[in-house]
Protein backbone atom coordinates (compact mmCIF):
# COMPACT_ATOMS: atom_id res chain seq x y z
CA UNK A 1 0.00 0.00 0.00
CA UNK A 2 3.05 2.25 0.43
CA UNK A 3 4.31 1.49 -2.39
CA UNK A 4 0.99 2.03 -4.48
CA UNK A 5 0.03 5.08 -2.35
CA UNK A 6 3.63 6.89 -3.71
CA UNK A 7 3.27 5.78 -7.31
CA UNK A 8 0.07 6.95 -7.54
CA UNK A 9 1.64 10.46 -6.78
CA UNK A 10 4.29 9.94 -8.54
CA UNK A 11 2.19 9.13 -11.50
CA UNK A 12 0.09 12.81 -11.10
CA UNK A 13 3.09 14.36 -11.05
CA UNK A 14 4.77 12.77 -14.51
CA UNK A 15 1.15 13.69 -15.77
CA UNK A 16 0.73 17.46 -14.39
CA UNK A 17 4.24 18.13 -13.31
CA UNK A 18 3.22 21.57 -12.02
CA UNK A 19 0.23 19.53 -10.39
CA UNK A 20 2.38 19.09 -7.04
CA UNK A 21 1.25 22.82 -6.41
CA UNK A 22 1.20 21.57 -2.62
CA UNK A 23 4.95 21.39 -2.20
CA UNK A 24 5.50 25.10 -4.36
CA UNK A 25 6.21 26.73 -1.83
CA UNK A 26 8.38 24.15 0.22
CA UNK A 27 11.58 25.98 1.63
CA UNK A 28 14.96 24.32 1.89
CA UNK A 29 17.43 25.58 5.09
CA UNK A 30 20.93 24.56 5.82
CA UNK A 31 23.01 24.62 8.48
CA UNK A 32 26.47 24.92 8.74
CA UNK A 33 27.19 26.47 12.14
CA UNK A 34 31.50 25.74 11.85
CA UNK A 35 31.73 27.47 8.58
CA UNK A 36 28.79 30.02 8.92
CA UNK A 37 30.12 31.26 12.24
CA UNK A 38 34.11 31.63 11.41
CA UNK A 39 34.87 34.62 9.94
CA UNK A 40 37.58 33.19 7.91
CA UNK A 41 34.90 30.88 5.98
CA UNK A 42 31.76 32.38 6.43
CA UNK A 43 31.53 33.91 3.26
CA UNK A 44 32.70 31.04 1.22
CA UNK A 45 30.11 28.79 2.66
CA UNK A 46 27.61 31.13 1.61
CA UNK A 47 28.56 32.04 -1.88
CA UNK A 48 28.58 28.51 -1.59
CA UNK A 49 24.94 27.55 -0.21
CA UNK A 50 23.75 30.02 -2.30
CA UNK A 51 24.82 28.63 -5.37
CA UNK A 52 22.85 25.56 -4.60
CA UNK A 53 19.85 27.45 -4.49
CA UNK A 54 19.45 27.52 -1.17
CA UNK A 55 17.88 30.62 0.22
CA UNK A 56 17.73 30.02 4.32
CA UNK A 57 19.93 29.12 6.99
CA UNK A 58 19.47 27.61 10.60
CA UNK A 59 21.41 29.29 12.94
CA UNK A 60 21.08 28.02 16.86
CA UNK A 61 21.84 31.12 19.18
CA UNK A 62 22.60 28.95 22.57
CA UNK A 63 22.14 31.52 25.21
CA UNK A 64 25.05 30.80 27.68
CA UNK A 65 27.21 31.91 24.27
CA UNK A 66 25.78 35.18 25.16
CA UNK A 67 25.09 35.88 28.54
CA UNK A 68 27.36 37.43 30.82
CA UNK A 69 29.20 35.18 32.99
CA UNK A 70 27.85 32.08 32.23
CA UNK A 71 29.33 30.06 34.07
CA UNK A 72 28.72 31.71 37.55
CA UNK A 73 25.95 30.63 40.11
CA UNK A 74 25.11 33.91 41.14
CA UNK A 75 23.31 36.11 38.76
CA UNK A 76 24.70 39.10 37.55
CA UNK A 77 23.03 42.49 37.53
CA UNK A 78 22.52 43.83 34.19
CA UNK A 79 19.09 44.69 32.07
CA UNK A 80 18.76 41.14 30.39
CA UNK A 81 16.05 42.70 28.05
CA UNK A 82 18.73 44.96 26.81
CA UNK A 83 21.09 44.03 24.11
CA UNK A 84 23.28 46.84 24.58
CA UNK A 85 23.46 45.21 28.15
CA UNK A 86 25.31 41.87 27.36
CA UNK A 87 29.14 41.67 27.15
CA UNK A 88 30.84 43.70 24.67
CA UNK A 89 31.38 41.97 21.24
CA UNK A 90 28.59 39.28 22.41
CA UNK A 91 26.09 39.66 19.24
CA UNK A 92 29.03 40.33 16.79
CA UNK A 93 29.75 37.11 14.99
CA UNK A 94 25.24 36.82 14.44
CA UNK A 95 25.96 40.76 13.12
CA UNK A 96 28.39 39.87 10.63
CA UNK A 97 26.40 36.90 9.63
CA UNK A 98 23.46 38.88 9.12
CA UNK A 99 24.94 41.48 7.17
CA UNK A 100 26.62 38.84 4.57
CA UNK A 101 23.79 36.58 4.23
CA UNK A 102 21.52 39.83 3.74
CA UNK A 103 23.83 40.60 1.04
CA UNK A 104 23.31 37.67 -0.86
CA UNK A 105 19.59 37.50 -0.65
CA UNK A 106 19.58 34.62 2.56
CA UNK A 107 17.28 34.32 5.03
CA UNK A 108 17.83 33.04 8.40
CA UNK A 109 15.92 31.12 10.56
CA UNK A 110 16.78 31.73 14.55
CA UNK A 111 16.78 29.14 17.07
CA UNK A 112 16.65 30.08 20.49
CA UNK A 113 17.98 27.43 23.05
CA UNK A 114 20.11 26.00 25.69
CA UNK A 115 22.75 25.34 27.14
CA UNK A 116 21.79 27.92 29.65
CA UNK A 117 23.94 30.41 32.00
CA UNK A 118 23.97 28.51 34.99
CA UNK A 119 22.60 30.95 37.10
CA UNK A 120 19.54 30.60 34.76
CA UNK A 121 18.52 27.42 36.03
CA UNK A 122 16.70 26.00 39.30
CA UNK A 123 19.82 24.11 40.92
CA UNK A 124 22.95 26.10 39.38
CA UNK A 125 24.45 23.16 39.09
CA UNK A 126 24.90 22.55 35.13
CA UNK A 127 23.80 24.62 31.91
CA UNK A 128 20.32 22.26 30.76
CA UNK A 129 18.21 22.11 33.99
CA UNK A 130 15.14 23.96 34.26
CA UNK A 131 16.16 27.28 32.51
CA UNK A 132 14.02 30.04 34.41
CA UNK A 133 11.20 30.89 31.92
CA UNK A 134 11.56 34.81 33.24
CA UNK A 135 14.99 34.80 32.18
CA UNK A 136 14.66 33.44 29.44
CA UNK A 137 11.61 36.11 28.36
CA UNK A 138 13.97 38.09 28.88
CA UNK A 139 17.16 37.06 26.91
CA UNK A 140 13.89 36.45 23.60
CA UNK A 141 13.50 39.88 24.32
CA UNK A 142 17.18 40.73 23.71
CA UNK A 143 17.78 39.11 20.86
CA UNK A 144 14.44 40.27 19.39
CA UNK A 145 15.29 43.59 19.92
CA UNK A 146 18.51 43.17 18.23
CA UNK A 147 17.86 40.82 15.15
CA UNK A 148 14.35 41.24 15.26
CA UNK A 149 14.47 43.09 11.82
CA UNK A 150 15.87 40.56 10.16
CA UNK A 151 14.75 37.80 11.21
CA UNK A 152 11.27 36.00 10.09
CA UNK A 153 10.88 32.40 11.55
CA UNK A 154 12.22 31.90 14.78
CA UNK A 155 12.20 28.42 16.67
CA UNK A 156 12.53 27.81 20.50
CA UNK A 157 14.66 25.26 21.92
CA UNK A 158 16.71 22.91 19.74
CA UNK A 159 15.60 19.29 20.68
CA UNK A 160 13.60 19.37 24.17
CA UNK A 161 13.06 15.91 24.52
CA UNK A 162 16.74 15.38 24.50
CA UNK A 163 18.69 15.81 27.95
CA UNK A 164 21.53 17.12 25.80
CA UNK A 165 19.54 20.49 26.15
CA UNK A 166 16.93 20.33 28.34
CA UNK A 167 17.25 18.22 31.91
CA UNK A 168 15.80 16.56 33.69
CA UNK A 169 13.73 14.40 30.76
CA UNK A 170 12.61 11.80 33.21
CA UNK A 171 11.57 12.23 36.61
CA UNK A 172 10.57 8.41 38.00
CA UNK A 173 10.47 7.34 34.31
CA UNK A 174 7.45 10.01 33.94
CA UNK A 175 8.50 12.82 31.04
CA UNK A 176 8.69 15.60 32.89
CA UNK A 177 10.73 17.73 29.87
CA UNK A 178 7.44 18.55 28.28
CA UNK A 179 5.92 20.58 30.66
CA UNK A 180 9.37 22.16 30.99
CA UNK A 181 9.42 22.88 27.66
CA UNK A 182 5.93 24.51 27.62
CA UNK A 183 6.58 27.38 30.05
CA UNK A 184 9.83 28.01 27.89
CA UNK A 185 7.91 28.14 24.66
CA UNK A 186 5.20 30.79 26.17
CA UNK A 187 7.71 32.58 27.70
CA UNK A 188 10.15 32.95 24.62
CA UNK A 189 6.88 33.95 22.68
CA UNK A 190 6.28 37.18 25.30
CA UNK A 191 9.43 37.95 25.04
CA UNK A 192 9.10 38.09 20.99
CA UNK A 193 6.04 39.89 21.02
CA UNK A 194 7.69 42.34 23.85
CA UNK A 195 10.46 42.92 20.71
CA UNK A 196 8.28 43.86 18.29
CA UNK A 197 8.41 40.05 16.75
CA UNK A 198 4.84 38.71 17.57
CA UNK A 199 3.89 38.83 13.72
CA UNK A 200 6.78 36.37 12.89
CA UNK A 201 6.24 32.98 12.13
CA UNK A 202 7.10 31.23 15.39
CA UNK A 203 8.24 27.15 15.43
CA UNK A 204 7.00 24.91 18.46
CA UNK A 205 9.45 21.95 18.97
CA UNK A 206 12.00 20.68 17.31
CA UNK A 207 12.33 17.34 18.51
CA UNK A 208 14.97 14.52 18.29
CA UNK A 209 13.11 11.89 16.26
CA UNK A 210 13.01 8.86 18.38
CA UNK A 211 12.77 8.10 22.53
CA UNK A 212 14.90 6.49 24.73
CA UNK A 213 15.94 5.62 28.37
CA UNK A 214 16.69 9.10 28.51
CA UNK A 215 15.13 10.61 25.51
CA UNK A 216 11.56 11.15 25.81
CA UNK A 217 9.90 9.84 21.79
CA UNK A 218 8.86 13.33 20.40
CA UNK A 219 5.24 12.10 19.71
CA UNK A 220 4.55 11.53 23.76
CA UNK A 221 6.52 14.89 24.11
CA UNK A 222 3.93 16.66 21.90
CA UNK A 223 1.43 15.21 24.13
CA UNK A 224 2.60 16.27 27.27
CA UNK A 225 3.67 19.69 26.35
CA UNK A 226 0.42 20.33 24.80
CA UNK A 227 -1.09 18.80 28.08
CA UNK A 228 -3.01 15.61 25.91
CA UNK A 229 -3.73 11.98 26.93
CA UNK A 230 -2.78 8.75 25.06
CA UNK A 231 -5.94 9.65 23.70
CA UNK A 232 -5.52 13.09 22.50
CA UNK A 233 -8.26 14.23 25.12
CA UNK A 234 -7.13 17.78 27.33
CA UNK A 235 -5.99 17.29 30.68
CA UNK A 236 -5.30 20.51 33.40
CA UNK A 237 -6.49 23.98 31.94
CA UNK A 238 -3.77 24.59 29.64
CA UNK A 239 -4.55 26.96 27.66
CA UNK A 240 -3.99 26.48 23.38
CA UNK A 241 -0.29 27.12 21.93
CA UNK A 242 -0.55 29.71 19.27
CA UNK A 243 2.51 28.51 17.04
CA UNK A 244 2.94 28.97 13.36
CA UNK A 245 4.26 25.32 13.07
CA UNK A 246 5.83 22.64 14.14
CA UNK A 247 9.70 21.76 13.88
CA UNK A 248 11.03 18.16 14.10
CA UNK A 249 14.24 16.77 13.22
CA UNK A 250 12.94 13.71 11.11
CA UNK A 251 16.94 11.33 10.68
CA UNK A 252 16.32 7.99 10.26
CA UNK A 253 18.82 5.39 10.29
CA UNK A 254 21.34 3.04 8.05
CA UNK A 255 18.46 1.15 6.65
CA UNK A 256 17.25 4.32 4.89
CA UNK A 257 14.33 6.59 4.67
CA UNK A 258 12.11 4.14 4.70
CA UNK A 259 12.65 2.40 7.84
CA UNK A 260 9.66 2.71 10.00
CA UNK A 261 10.28 2.68 14.03
CA UNK A 262 8.58 0.10 15.77
CA UNK A 263 7.57 2.54 18.33
CA UNK A 264 4.40 4.27 17.53
CA UNK A 265 5.49 7.67 19.13
CA UNK A 266 9.12 7.69 17.16
CA UNK A 267 9.01 10.01 13.90
CA UNK A 268 11.62 9.54 11.18
CA UNK A 269 11.14 10.70 7.74
CA UNK A 270 9.06 7.42 6.61
CA UNK A 271 6.65 7.84 9.30
CA UNK A 272 5.90 11.53 8.62
CA UNK A 273 2.12 10.77 8.65
CA UNK A 274 2.55 9.93 12.52
CA UNK A 275 3.06 14.01 13.24
CA UNK A 276 0.51 14.92 10.99
CA UNK A 277 -1.96 12.52 12.89
CA UNK A 278 -0.98 13.19 15.57
CA UNK A 279 -1.29 17.16 14.87
CA UNK A 280 -4.27 16.80 13.52
CA UNK A 281 -5.71 15.11 16.62
CA UNK A 282 -3.70 17.81 18.88
CA UNK A 283 -6.02 20.62 16.33
CA UNK A 284 -9.27 19.13 16.85
CA UNK A 285 -8.65 19.08 20.95
CA UNK A 286 -8.45 22.54 20.73
CA UNK A 287 -4.66 22.31 21.74
CA UNK A 288 -3.28 24.19 18.95
CA UNK A 289 -3.94 25.30 15.95
CA UNK A 290 -5.27 23.48 12.97
CA UNK A 291 -4.08 22.18 10.29
CA UNK A 292 0.18 23.64 11.29
CA UNK A 293 2.48 23.19 9.07
CA UNK A 294 5.63 20.74 9.62
CA UNK A 295 9.15 22.61 9.53
CA UNK A 296 12.27 19.33 9.00
CA UNK A 297 14.52 22.13 10.43
CA UNK A 298 17.45 19.62 10.43
CA UNK A 299 17.86 16.73 8.44
CA UNK A 300 21.11 14.48 7.19
CA UNK A 301 22.18 11.04 6.10
CA UNK A 302 25.48 9.94 7.69
CA UNK A 303 27.98 8.43 5.88
CA UNK A 304 31.36 6.35 6.21
CA UNK A 305 34.12 6.82 7.85
CA UNK A 306 31.17 6.39 10.15
CA UNK A 307 31.41 2.85 10.89
CA UNK A 308 28.55 2.56 13.49
CA UNK A 309 25.61 4.21 11.88
CA UNK A 310 27.06 5.96 8.41
CA UNK A 311 25.72 4.32 5.40
CA UNK A 312 28.37 4.22 1.89
CA UNK A 313 28.83 7.13 -0.13
CA UNK A 314 27.13 5.89 -2.92
CA UNK A 315 24.28 5.18 -0.36
CA UNK A 316 24.13 8.70 0.84
CA UNK A 317 23.48 10.27 -2.25
CA UNK A 318 20.59 8.02 -3.24
CA UNK A 319 19.48 8.61 0.27
CA UNK A 320 19.36 12.13 0.14
CA UNK A 321 17.13 12.10 -2.93
CA UNK A 322 14.34 9.63 -2.00
CA UNK A 323 14.14 11.47 1.64
CA UNK A 324 13.80 14.75 0.13
CA UNK A 325 11.45 13.65 -2.69
CA UNK A 326 9.17 12.17 0.76
CA UNK A 327 8.67 15.56 2.07
CA UNK A 328 8.84 17.20 -1.14
CA UNK A 329 4.97 15.11 -1.94
CA UNK A 330 4.04 15.86 2.26
CA UNK A 331 1.74 18.89 1.58
CA UNK A 332 1.82 19.45 5.22
CA UNK A 333 5.97 19.87 5.10
CA UNK A 334 6.59 23.59 4.51
CA UNK A 335 10.36 23.34 5.31
CA UNK A 336 13.06 20.18 4.51
CA UNK A 337 16.89 20.71 5.49
CA UNK A 338 20.12 19.81 5.19
CA UNK A 339 22.66 18.94 8.16
CA UNK A 340 26.09 20.20 7.47
CA UNK A 341 28.33 20.57 4.05
CA UNK A 342 31.18 19.34 5.84
CA UNK A 343 31.38 16.06 8.21
CA UNK A 344 32.45 16.70 11.60
CA UNK A 345 36.47 16.44 12.43
CA UNK A 346 37.49 13.17 14.41
CA UNK A 347 37.91 12.89 17.59
CA UNK A 348 40.37 11.92 20.23
CA UNK A 349 39.96 8.71 21.96
CA UNK A 350 38.10 5.48 20.98
CA UNK A 351 36.36 4.58 18.00
CA UNK A 352 33.18 4.89 19.53
CA UNK A 353 34.59 8.51 20.75
CA UNK A 354 36.29 8.84 16.92
CA UNK A 355 33.02 9.65 15.71
CA UNK A 356 30.90 10.71 17.97
CA UNK A 357 30.02 13.44 15.79
CA UNK A 358 27.83 13.81 12.39
CA UNK A 359 28.97 12.29 9.48
CA UNK A 360 25.84 14.09 7.17
CA UNK A 361 27.95 16.58 5.61
CA UNK A 362 28.27 17.19 1.55
CA UNK A 363 32.13 17.42 2.22
CA UNK A 364 34.13 15.04 4.42
CA UNK A 365 36.15 17.07 7.56
CA UNK A 366 38.91 17.42 4.98
CA UNK A 367 36.84 19.50 2.55
CA UNK A 368 36.56 16.31 -0.02
CA UNK A 369 33.39 16.61 -1.61
CA UNK A 370 31.26 13.23 -1.26
CA UNK A 371 28.66 11.69 -4.36
CA UNK A 372 26.27 13.64 -2.15
CA UNK A 373 27.56 17.32 -3.26
CA UNK A 374 26.62 16.35 -6.53
CA UNK A 375 23.23 14.55 -5.52
CA UNK A 376 22.15 17.69 -3.13
CA UNK A 377 22.49 19.92 -6.40
CA UNK A 378 20.90 17.79 -8.95
CA UNK A 379 18.58 15.60 -6.59
CA UNK A 380 16.90 11.80 -8.02
CA UNK A 381 15.17 9.09 -7.00
CA UNK A 382 13.90 6.20 -8.77
CA UNK A 383 12.07 3.90 -7.44
CA UNK A 384 11.02 0.63 -8.96
CA UNK A 385 7.67 -0.72 -10.09
CA UNK A 386 8.08 -4.31 -11.69
CA UNK A 387 8.38 -2.91 -14.96
CA UNK A 388 9.08 0.29 -14.07
CA UNK A 389 11.33 2.60 -12.40
CA UNK A 390 9.92 5.92 -11.88
CA UNK A 391 11.86 9.13 -11.43
CA UNK A 392 11.49 12.06 -9.49
CA UNK A 393 14.13 15.15 -9.44
CA UNK A 394 15.11 18.51 -9.29
CA UNK A 395 17.35 21.05 -10.29
CA UNK A 396 17.69 22.97 -6.76
CA UNK A 397 19.14 25.95 -8.61
CA UNK A 398 16.95 26.76 -10.93
CA UNK A 399 14.26 28.84 -10.19
CA UNK A 400 12.43 28.81 -13.14
CA UNK A 401 11.73 25.88 -15.98
CA UNK A 402 14.60 24.54 -17.22
CA UNK A 403 15.59 21.35 -19.39
CA UNK A 404 17.41 18.21 -17.62
CA UNK A 405 18.92 15.11 -19.48
CA UNK A 406 18.48 11.61 -17.72
CA UNK A 407 20.95 9.65 -18.74
CA UNK A 408 21.00 5.92 -18.06
CA UNK A 409 23.46 2.45 -17.90
CA UNK A 410 22.19 -0.57 -18.02
CA UNK A 411 25.03 -2.15 -15.72
CA UNK A 412 27.85 -0.88 -13.80
CA UNK A 413 31.36 -0.22 -15.92
CA UNK A 414 28.97 0.74 -18.75
CA UNK A 415 28.71 4.06 -20.13
CA UNK A 416 25.65 6.51 -19.44
CA UNK A 417 23.84 7.38 -22.56
CA UNK A 418 20.54 9.79 -23.08
CA UNK A 419 17.85 8.20 -21.85
CA UNK A 420 15.46 11.34 -22.40
CA UNK A 421 15.44 15.26 -22.13
CA UNK A 422 12.38 16.59 -19.81
CA UNK A 423 11.33 19.62 -19.07
CA UNK A 424 11.03 20.77 -14.98
CA UNK A 425 8.05 22.57 -13.49
CA UNK A 426 8.38 26.06 -12.05
CA UNK A 427 10.05 24.80 -9.10
CA UNK A 428 13.17 22.60 -10.97
CA UNK A 429 11.00 19.34 -10.30
CA UNK A 430 10.87 16.97 -12.48
CA UNK A 431 9.04 12.91 -12.92
CA UNK A 432 9.39 10.55 -15.83
CA UNK A 433 8.32 6.73 -15.40
CA UNK A 434 11.15 4.73 -17.84
CA UNK A 435 11.87 0.74 -17.98
CA UNK A 436 13.18 -1.21 -15.52
CA UNK A 437 16.22 -3.26 -16.49
CA UNK A 438 18.44 -4.96 -13.31
CA UNK A 439 21.30 -2.68 -12.09
CA UNK A 440 20.09 0.14 -14.56
CA UNK A 441 21.08 3.15 -13.07
CA UNK A 442 20.19 6.50 -13.45
CA UNK A 443 22.16 10.14 -13.40
CA UNK A 444 21.26 13.92 -14.54
CA UNK A 445 22.82 16.06 -16.14
CA UNK A 446 21.89 20.08 -16.35
CA UNK A 447 23.08 23.10 -18.79
CA UNK A 448 22.85 26.36 -16.31
CA UNK A 449 22.16 29.26 -18.05
CA UNK A 450 25.75 30.25 -17.83
CA UNK A 451 26.77 27.27 -20.13
CA UNK A 452 28.48 25.05 -17.16
CA UNK A 453 27.47 21.45 -17.06
CA UNK A 454 26.40 19.71 -13.61
CA UNK A 455 26.61 16.07 -13.84
CA UNK A 456 24.24 14.20 -10.42
CA UNK A 457 26.00 10.84 -9.33
CA UNK A 458 24.60 7.50 -10.37
CA UNK A 459 21.31 6.24 -8.56
CA UNK A 460 20.00 3.02 -8.43
CA UNK A 461 16.53 2.17 -8.74
CA UNK A 462 15.21 0.64 -4.95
Amino acid sequence: MRRLSLSLTLLVLLAVPAAASASSTQSLTFEAPRELLDPSTRDRTLDEIRAFGVDRVRVLAYWQNFAPEPRSKRRPVFDATDPGAYPAGAWSRLDELFDAAQARGIAVQLTLTGPVPRWATASKRDNVTKPSPKEFQAFATAVGRRFGDRVGLWSIWNEPNHPQFLKPQFVRKKARSPRIYRKLFLAGQRGLRASGNGADTLLFGETAPRGTPRVVSPLAFLRGALCLNRSYKRRGRCGRINAGGVAHHAYTTRVGPRFRPPDRDDVTIGVLSRLTRALERSGRAGAITRGLGVYLTEFGIQSTPDPFVGVPLARQAEYLGIAEHMAYVNPRVKSFSQYLLHDDRPRKGSRVERYGGFESGLRRSNGRAKPSYAAFRLPLAAENYGRSDVLWGRVRPSATRTEVTILASRRKGRPFRALRTVRTNSRGVFGLRARHHDKQRYRVRWTAPDGKVWLGPPIRAS
